[in-house]
Order: structure tokens, then C-alpha cells, then sequence
């Protein structure tokens, strides 16, 4: 302590300045590199989404929300700023937006996936070759039920 030099001690893995300088808004489409522990493996999965809500600020505790559609139903994450299980966030597109909290996105995607419903038809399609493969399966499992003989396996091969 004589010189009054300090170090710079790391508490955290994370680069909390980075983090913080990160100026994650609503509005962002952002994309979340999280570390996920699975059988003693760590791997990297990605999350990407819009960002709904950005809670607490700057503070140790800060968690922002993303939401994405994934098979047609929506999900979202809570994911802290500043965890360690978070390798990296890109921040993709930013839109103007005039909410601090994006809640209401909620029920306009639902309102717009039901109206898409109303429009749409339940519709029977199948292709030749799929009729095909059905009645040949039929054939099989219709073949698979008999008990071959020698007799019967003789006069399959005579159709041949």
C-alpha cells in the first residue's frame, strides 16, 4: 500500500462495463448466446427475439425480457444482464418504439395468429406418391399377418 496503486480485482467473469455500456432497449431484436451445462458439457445455445421489458437498470440484479415465436407458439425468457451463463448478446435491429414495456405485443400476436385462423381452410392434400406408399404399406402389413407356407411361398414366386 505504499505506492496507493490498486488492482483491479475480478469479481465476475462477465465484462460488466461491456455489459452495461450494452444499451439494450425495447425494441431490439437481439440474439443471446447462453452457456447450457448438459452431462458435464457445456454448450452454446442461441435465443433470439424482440426485447419486451428491461427491468432494474444498470444494477446487479438488471434482467431484460426477449420474446420469440418458435412452431407457432410465443416464448419468452427472463435472462439476467449480467450472468456468467451468458456468453454474448448481439443486438440485431433496433425499432422505435414509444413504451418502456413491449406487454402488449402479447395479445397482438394472438389477435393476428387468430385472424390467420379464420381465414384458413382444413384442407385434405396428398400427393400420388404418398397414396402410394400407404396402399403399399397396407399390402405389407396385410402380408405380414398371413403365415407363409412353402405352397404359398411357391406360388408367389411363379407370379414373379
Amino acid at each position: 500500500m505504499a505506492t496507493g496503486i490498486m488492482a483491479k480485482i475480478n469479481i465476475s467473469p462477465v465484462n460488466v462495463e461491456e455489459r452495461g455500456k450494452l444499451d439494450l432497449r425495447p425494441g431490439d431484436t437481439v440474439r443471446v448466446h447462453q452457456k447450457i451445462q448438459e452431462k458435464g458439457k457445456t454448450r452454446i445455445q442461441m435465443f433470439e427475439g424482440l426485447v419486451l421489458a428491461r427491468k432494474h437498470g444498470a444494477e446487479p440484479g438488471a434482467t431484460f425480457t426477449v420474446r420469440k415465436v418458435a412452431s407457432g407458439v410465443g416464448v419468452e425468457k427472463i435472462f439476467p444482464l449480467y450472468s456468467p451463463n451468458i456468453d454474448k448478446i448481439e443486438i440485431l435491429r433496433r425499432s422505435k418504439v414509444r413504451r418502456a414495456k413491449l406487454y402488449y405485443i402479447r395479445e397482438k400476436a394472438a389477435k393476428e395468429i387468430r385472424r390467420q385462423m379464420r381465414k384458413m381452410r382444413s384442407v385434405d392434400i396428398a400427393t400420388e406418391s404418398d397414396i402410394k406408399a400407404q396402399a403399399a404399406a397396407e399390402v405389407e402389413a396385410k402380408a405380414a399377418e398371413e403365415p407363409i407356407t412353402e405352397n404359398s411361398a411357391d406360388s408367389v414366386e411363379e407370379n414373379k
